[in-house]
């Protein structure tokens, strides 16, 4: 896989003991998914599916899952 840059959202801060999910983009419409403290396990998937997903979450949709 190329080099991807990661990105950490803001609210994860600083802390070295939390982990978070990371996103990059890739080529063409890839968009890659990770866990910061898991790094080796990435997720792909295309922009609209990542949109779907996200305004999912925002909504709700997963919080019985919390």
């Amino acid at each position: 896989m190329q080099q991807l840059n990661w990105q950490k959202p803001s609210a994860s801060g600083s802390n070295a003991g939390g982990s978070c999910l990371e996103l990059a983009t890739g080529p063409g419409d890839l968009r890659h998914l990770r866990e910061s403290d898991n790094p080796d396990t990435v997720i792909t998937t295309n922009t609209a599916k990542l949109h779907a997903f996200i305004l999912g979450a925002k909504a709700g949709e997963f919080d019985h899952l919390l």
